[in-house]
């Protein structure tokens, strides 16, 4: 499954985006779809998840209450609304999928990943 995100950009903070994946062609089955981030220098970390009814949403602390993944089945979509950006939040987000056993958390549980797209939030 390749996987495509898309809306990034460059934004200040506070302000919002909102990022979409999909998978052109393919379906996402019935796994657990996630956004993970990377910042320069830095270890690719946990931003969210979501389950395949979207009942079920995991968040990492650093994010919750700002950040909101939401799924689509019949459009074959993943979105992560990101409001009240901060410039810690810079980052290239990547979403990955699908899971289906491993914790929801880890990089290693996700079979496919996206090219990422480029997050800059300026001070």
């Amino acid at each position: 499954v390749q996987l495509q995100a898309s809306g990034g950009g460059l934004v200040q903070a506070g302000g919002s985006l909102r990022l979409s994946c999909s998978a052109p062609g393919r379906t996402f089955s019935n796994g657990t779809m996630g956004w993970f981030r990377q910042a320069p220098g830095m270890e690719r970390e946990f931003v969210a998840a979501i389950g395949w009814y979207g009942s079920t949403t995991y968040y990492a602390d650093s994010v919750k209450d700002r950040f909101l993944i939401s799924r689509d089945n019949a459009k074959n979509t993943v979105a992560l609304q990101m409001n009240s950006l901060k410039p810690e939040d810079t980052a290239v987000y990547f979403c990955a999928g699908p899971r289906y056993r491993g914790s929801a958390y880890s990089k290693q549980s996700y079979d496919y990943w996206g090219q990422g797209t480029q997050v800059t939030v300026s001070s």
